[in-house]
């Protein structure tokens, strides 16, 4: 209902403002021009003095009398139509930087050219672009902009071209020299442009010698302002609330930002490093395509020994800082470095499991920081940890401290897990690698499993044992204490069958004793008369008597067969001739 009486009030505004400038109000009006909603009462002769499209229009009618012409295609709509029209009527307007494009390009489309009729709209307009609108940068801005609705009528007569060329020159002049304050104000400008002209601006720049930081700067605040729900600033704050089934409504979102991560300058050092990982954070969060998350991956992996904490962090979380992504990103940033640092090391001739950078070193204690400030959520579960841990090579780790620390707060913050899937969570760190605080530590520690205290409590009693203090080579004592935990288990399953062969020893002793006691019962049972004297007896007597070397040996007829007799082995002595 409201449709109609918009309508009618707009085309009596219409005809209100154009009887305002129509001078020739004695002679009535012989053609209506309709353009969109609004209408216009003119002279055909007024309009076929100055428009060649209009007089064409008219001869090639085959109606007698063309009284109705739609032009509701022209160019700027009924506003540039009824300027066009008072420059037919010969009234006065203002152009300005602002509808310069429009009435350009509604001449060309009016055919309102010098080749029809001399110092027409067209050669006008063109005179303004060049000395007026061109001339400075915020006029180039402001034409350009205003030729996003003008397209592509604004390209065939080259005006978007012209803009991007003057554009491009101004802002490396004013990149180099500037001539305001603050020094980037034309950026803040720019980011009023379409992305699609901002990316012409910038490859002009390029080819005129500007640095990437500057580009950088461009794209910076292009994206500050023009997606300040998804990117707040450069700490990553937004107050925007994470609900993944509105994602289908940031699809013109996705679409530029996806342009913007098509523009970075590929210097790894041009762009702040918590702008890139907002950008990815903002990119899981619309869907973006994979080739735009996998360039920003790539960019941040190149840089990750700069890399903080907080920066890792603006990637974990969703906006309300609530909850967890899926940290798949993470895994692939710092598998991406290691990477980058193992071929390094294999061009260089060096091994990357035994020496590790600088950089690298640095990322361990990075990656462990951070495992130990998203421990604590429930939705971090042990393969996301061990998962991210073990990218890390036990080699970039100088002592354990960090990824326990990050272990006990888990342990902490699981209670319930079992044994089996707390050794799972302890996996990832070496105990003989801990400081002695560590270690002290962990060996009063109840949530660790038992194997970790007791590799920690042996270790001590290794350096307690051989009396050094500083910390030995890793690899030998952890070969140290294998050879030493094998041979304890040989000891033990010997000294478990030496005491199996004592008590089947001493079952075999008793009973032999018994059987013994009862064998001797009876044969002294037997022999408790008087001994009898046989004949061999007597004769051996007779014979002793006999014994020439009685006095002068070893007699032994006098030796009682119940006194004990001495056989030990007589003492070896030494013959020599000294």
């Amino acid at each position: 209902m409201a449709t109609p009486v918009r309508s009618s009030s707009r085309l009596s505004l219409a005809m209100e403002r154009t009887g305002q400038w129509v001078f020739s109000q004695d002679i009535p009006a012989d053609v209506v021009v309709a353009v969109c909603e609004a209408s216009f009462s003119l002279h055909k002769f007024m309009l076929v003095s100055k428009s060649n499209y209009i007089r064409k229009l008219i001869l090639e009618s085959k109606e007698p009398d063309l009284a109705r012409i739609n032009l509701s295609d022209i160019p700027g709509g009924p506003d540039i139509f009824e300027k066009t029209a008072k420059f037919c009527y010969g009234v006065n307007f203002e152009i300005t930087v602002h509808n310069v494009a429009a009435l350009r390009c509604a001449a060309e489309y009016l055919q309102m050219t010098d080749m029809y009729c001399d110092n027409n709209l067209s050669s006008r307009t063109e005179d303004f672009l060049a000395q007026v609108a061109l001339s400075s940068l915020s006029g180039a801005i402001i034409v350009l902009k205003s030729c996003e609705d003008l397209l592509p009528l604004a390209e065939d007569v080259k005006i978007v071209q012209r803009c991007v060329d003057v554009i491009s020159l101004k802002a490396c002049n004013e990149a180099n020299f500037p001539s305001r304050t603050p020094p980037n104000w034309w950026t803040e400008e720019l980011s009023i442009i379409d992305i699609e002209f901002i990316g012409r601006i910038l490859s002009g720049m390029r080819k005129r010698g500007a640095k990437a930081l500057t580009l950088a700067s461009v794209l910076t605040t292009y994206t500050e302002r023009n997606l300040r729900d998804l990117v707040r600033d450069h700490s990553g704050r937004c107050t925007m609330s994470y609900n993944p089934g509105d994602c289908d409504m940031y699809a013109r979102e996705r679409e530029l930002l996806q342009s913007i991560v098509s523009l970075l300058p590929s210097e790894k050092a041009a762009l702040p490093i918590n702008f890139l990982c907002c950008l990815l954070r903002a990119s899981i969060f619309v869907k973006a395509s994979n080739s735009c998350k996998n360039e920003l991956e790539k960019r941040i992996s190149v840089i990750l020994e700069h890399v903080t904490v907080d920066n890792l962090l603006v990637m974990s979380f969703t906006y309300d800082g609530e909850k967890l992504l899926d940290l798949d990103s993470i895994r692939r940033i710092i598998s991406g470095f290691m990477e980058k640092e193992k071929n390094m090391a294999v061009f260089s001739g060096g091994d990357f499991k035994e020496t590790c950078s600088a950089a690298m070193h640095r990322v361990a204690k990075t990656v462990d920081s951070y495992l130990g400030e998203i421990a604590t959520y429930p939705e971090f579960t042990i393969s996301k940890l061990n998962g991210i841990a073990i990218l890390v090579p036990k080699g970039a780790r100088k002592v354990d401290d960090d990824i326990y620390r990050a272990i006990d707060i888990y342990l902490k913050a699981h209670p319930n897990l079992d044994e089996i899937e707390r050794e799972k969570v302890c996996s990832v760190m070496d105990p003989l690698k801990l400081s002695y605080e560590a270690r002290l530590h962990a060996s009063q520690n109840k949530r660790l499993p038992v194997q970790i205290v007791l590799h920690t409590l042996y270790y001590d009693q290794l350096k307690l044992r051989s009396g050094v203090d500083d910390q030995p080579d890793a690899a030998a004592t952890r070969s140290e204490l294998q050879s030493d935990a094998s041979l304890a288990r040989e000891n033990e399953a010997l000294r478990s069958e030496l005491t199996k062969m004592k008590l089947h020893i001493s079952d075999m002793q008793k009973n032999k004793g018994s059987s013994a006691k009862r064998i001797s019962a009876g044969a002294a049972a037997a022999t408790s008369g008087s001994r009898k004297h046989t004949f061999f007896s007597s004769m051996s007597k007779t014979l002793g008597k006999l014994n020439p070397f009685k006095h002068g040996s070893k007699d032994t007829s006098h030796i009682d067969d119940n006194n004990a007799v001495d056989i030990t082995k007589p003492r070896r002595r030494r013959f020599s001739i000294s």
